[in-house]
């Protein structure tokens, strides 16, 4: 078995493709945002005011580091972080004006470089990929 057969190696070079690509459109932009920050922003738009154990579970990403994640959107201006007060261990995360509006700049950028990231393929496979792709993860 060769590296360029290996599932684990193909994955992990298409993340840094994703990645570079990510990261490449956002500083054209002058926009300072991560993936994963652009991620919790859509999660928390779609779900305003959830706690942070299930932001890190709605975006995949490890819940003793979603803290971090969320201290640098608070740094930012772009959420506020409050106790829960049906549950004072929780916190809680909303969208400020700030965070929806830079959400609304970043959205349709992150939405024209998808093609970027898998430019070598054909629209149908580019579907058929995404397919395959989102059952690979499902739980």
């Amino acid at each position: 078995m060769t590296l360029d057969t290996m599932p684990g190696h193909l994955i992990r070079r298409l993340h840094q493709i994703s990645t570079s690509v990510f990261a490449e459109r956002m500083k054209a932009a002058g926009i300072d945002i991560t993936s994963v920050q652009f991620a919790a922003l859509t999660v928390l738009h779609e779900k305003p005011g959830i706690d942070q154990a299930t932001l890190a579970q709605e975006i995949a990403y490890d819940r003793a580091t979603i803290g971090g994640v969320v201290d640098r959107l608070e740094r930012k201006g772009w959420v506020l972080r409050k106790v829960n007060q049906d549950d004072r261990r929780a916190r809680q995360v909303t969208l400020t004006e700030e965070g929806t509006e830079m959400l609304a700049v970043v959205a349709p950028i992150v939405a024209t470089l998808q093609a970027d990231i898998l430019a070598q393929l054909t629209l149908t496979e580019r579907t058929a990929f995404i397919a395959l792709a989102s059952k690979a993860v499902a739980h």
